[in-house]
């Protein structure tokens, strides 16, 4: 059996995340499925792995439990390639780690999240345009800086990559137009052509 177990959802960009990086390492895990669509991240079993009730969440084999994300690609990705072991270059990783919820996820996954739930027209028009003018902005600084290296952090492909390309990679389904940055459109094509790359959810 295996020693970590997977909490996802197949559509959820932010349990990709942690699916693509566990393929980049090749390790094995078991999958549950917890469809948050139908409730089930509200089962108390479930609130017992992660008492918010999202995806991801993993558990190791002595029962310990993590959530969020990007704290599970930071603990997954220790000691792997796409974790730096300088200091400044760690710190660099966790810059855009917190840019890519702050800036992108809570934007670009908020508006998409609303439109897969049906609740785009609960929403005032005058929020989805803010919303979408904040993303934009967003974007312009990661095309800047992908305009001075390779990939978000350094040259070198991080879980930071990963978790930006989440849902950067989804803006125009919601109404914030990709073509204005070329920068961040090369690196999109870089990030695809990583070894063990998986496609993103719809």
């Amino acid at each position: 059996m295996s020693s970590l177990t997977l909490f996802d959802y197949l559509p959820s960009r932010n349990a990709w995340k942690v699916r693509l990086l566990l393929h980049h390492l090749g390790r094995e895990h078991r999958t549950v499925t917890v469809d948050i669509f139908k409730g089930e991240g509200r089962h108390p079993e479930y609130l017992r792995i992660n008492p918010t009730g999202k995806v991801p969440a993993i558990q190791l084999a002595d029962g310990r439990a993590l959530a969020e994300s990007n704290a599970i690609l930071v603990y997954l990705a220790e000691g792997s390639p796409y974790m730096p072991t300088s200091a400044f270059d760690r710190a660099k990783v966790l810059q855009w780690l917190s840019f890519e919820q702050e800036q992108i996820e809570s934007k670009i996954g908020a508006l998409r999240y609303w439109m897969h739930a049906g609740e785009w027209s609960n929403q005032s028009p005058p929020l989805i345009q803010n919303m979408r003018q904040t993303a934009q902005r967003a974007l312009e600084v990661v095309d800047d800086q992908l305009r001075k290296r390779r990939f978000i952090a350094s040259d070198d492909y991080t879980i930071a990559d990963m978790a930006l390309f989440a849902y950067s990679t989804c803006a125009e389904s919601v109404g914030v137009p990709l073509k204005c940055y070329p920068h961040f459109s090369a690196w999109i094509r870089r990030v695809e052509a990583q070894p063990g790359f998986i496609a993103a959810p719809a």
